[in-house]
C-alpha cells in the first residue's frame, strides 16, 4: 500500500508511536491494581479503579480542548505526559485506600489532555481527502497500546517488583513525548498561558457543531462499557477459561478493518460508513445476546470488532470535518467526552441490569443492541450540516 509522503511522513509515524506508548503506559498497570488495592485494605472498591480514572478524564476534556485551541497542541500533550510520569512515581508511596483513590483521580487527567492535543495535531497536518485513513491509522496505534499495555505489564510483573512496574509506566510515558522531539506547534499565534483560561464558560464545554458525531459516539460506546463489565462473567458461564479470549478476537478483527474503513469514509462519505457500522454493531450485540456456546460468542466478538473498527475513525474524521478549525481542540474534547460518558454509563447500566444473575446477561446486550439501532436510525434519517471547511 503506498502512502502520500506529505501525509505519512516521519512526523506522522512518530505521533502514532507516541500514541501507542502513552496508551500502553497507563494501561500496563491495570492488571496489578486490583491486588494492590486489596493489599491496602480496599478490595471492595475495585470498581473504582477504572471509574475514577475515567471520571477525571471526562471532566478535564473541556479544559484540554480550550487550552489546545489557545496555548497550543504541544503544551497540552506535554502536561498530560507530565501527570502520567508523576503518578507512576507516586503509586509506590501510597499507603491508604483514600490516597490511592485520589491518585487515580489525578492520573485520569493525563488521558484528558495528551490524546486531545495529539488528535488535534494530527487533524491540523492531514488534508481532508486523507483524513479518515490517517485518523484510522492513528487511532489504531492508540488502540494497540491499550491492548498491549496489560500484556506488557502482566509479563513485566512476573520478573520484577510492583514498584518497578510503576516506574516502567512512568518511563514509557516519558518516552512517548521524547519520540516527538523537534515537533513544531501547528496552532497559529498561540497565546501565553494565564489562569483565566481555566474559567470554562457554558458554551466552551461542548462544541455544538460536532453534536451529530457526539450523539452517535455516545450511543455506540454504551456497548463497550457493557462489554468491559459483563464479558468476563459471560465467558465463564460458557465454560471459556481465558476470560480475555473475547477481547483477543474483538481486537484482531477491529485492527483488520480499521484502516480500510478510514479510506472508505474518505471516498464514500462519513455518514455512509456510519450507516453500515452502526448496523453491524447492532447485529453484533444481538449475536452475543443469543450466544449459547463459545462459537457464537466469539463470532459476536468478531462482528463487534468489525463494527467498531469502522465506527471509530469515521466518527473522529466526521467531527473534524464539521468543526471550526479555530475550535478543533474543543471539537476533539467533545468527542472524547461522548466516548467516556458512553463507556461509563454503559458500564454502570450493564452492572445494574446484570446484578450477578446469569440469566440477565442477554438483556444487557439487547439493551446495547437497541442503542446501536437508535444510532443507525439517527444516521439514516437525520439531515446533517456540511463540513465546516473545504
Amino acid at each position: 500500500m503506498s502512502f502520500a509522503p506529505n501525509v505519512y511522513n516521519r512526523q506522522f509515524w512518530m505521533l502514532c508511536l507516541s500514541s501507542f506508548l502513552f496508551s500502553a503506559s497507563f494501561n500496563m498497570i491495570i492488571p496489578e491494581l486490583p491486588n494492590y488495592l486489596t493489599s491496602l485494605g480496599g478490595g471492595e472498591y475495585k470498581g473504582f479503579i477504572i471509574g475514577l480514572f475515567t471520571l477525571t478524564a471526562g471532566l478535564s476534556r473541556p479544559f484540554s480542548g480550550k487550552l489546545a485551541d489557545s496555548i497550543g497542541r504541544l503544551p497540552v500533550m506535554y502536561f498530560g505526559v507530565a501527570v502520567c510520569v508523576l503518578c507512576g512515581f507516586l503509586y509506590p508511596l501510597v499507603a491508604t485506600v483514600a490516597a490511592f483513590m485520589l491518585l487515580r483521580l489525578i492520573h485520569g487527567f493525563s488521558t484528558g489532555f495528551t490524546p486531545t492535543g495529539e488528535s488535534a495535531y494530527v487533524a491540523d497536518t492531514v488534508p481532508l481527502e486523507k483524513r479518515g485513513a490517517a485518523l484510522g491509522m492513528f487511532g489504531l496505534a492508540g488502540s494497540l497500546g491499550l491492548a498491549a499495555g496489560p500484556a506488557i505489564g502482566g509479563e513485566f510483573s512476573r520478573y520484577f517488583s510492583l514498584n518497578a512496574l510503576f516506574y516502567c509506566s512512568s518511563g514509557m510515558a516519558l518516552l512517548s513525548i521524547l519520540v516527538l522531539s523537534g515537533l513544531k506547534e501547528t496552532l497559529s499565534s498561540p497565546q501565553k498561558f494565564n489562569w483565566g483560561l481555566l474559567r470554562i464558560k457554558k458554551h466552551e464545554i461542548l462544541e455544538p457543531k460536532v453534536m451529530p458525531p457526539f450523539i452517535v459516539m455516545f450511543l455506540t460506546l454504551f456497548c463497550y462499557g457493557a462489554v468491559l463489565t459483563v464479558v468476563p462473567d459471560f465467558s465463564s458461564s460458557l465454560g471459556i477459561a481465558n476470560k480475555g479470549l473475547f477481547f483477543t478476537f474483538y481486537t484482531l478483527s477491529s485492527i483488520g478493518i480499521r484502516f480500510m474503513a478510514g479510506r472508505a469514509s474518505d471516498k464514500y462519505g462519513r455518514v455512509t460508513l456510519l450507516r453500515i457500522s452502526t448496523l453491524v454493531m447492532a447485529l453484533s450485540m444481538v449475536t452475543i445476546s443469543l450466544a449459547t456456546d463459545k462459537t457464537w460468542f466469539l463470532a459476536g466478538a468478531v462482528v463487534y470488532g468489525i463494527g467498531t473498527g469502522m465506527n471509530s475513525p469515521t466518527l473522529y474524521a466526521w467531527a473534524i470535518d464539521l468543526s471550526d478549525p479555530a475550535h478543533r481542540g474543543r471539537a476533539m474534547a467533545t468527542i472524547y467526552i461522548a466516548l467516556e460518558a458512553g463507556i461509563g454509563i454503559g458500564a454502570l447500566a450493564a452492572g445494574w441490569i446484570f446484578g450477578n444473575h446469569l440469566d440477565r446477561l442477554p438483556l444487557v446486550f439487547q439493551v446495547a443492541a437497541g442503542l446501536c439501532t437508535a444510532a443507525f436510525l439517527y444516521v439514516m434519517l437525520g439531515k446533517f450540516p456540511k463540513r465546516a471547511e473545504a
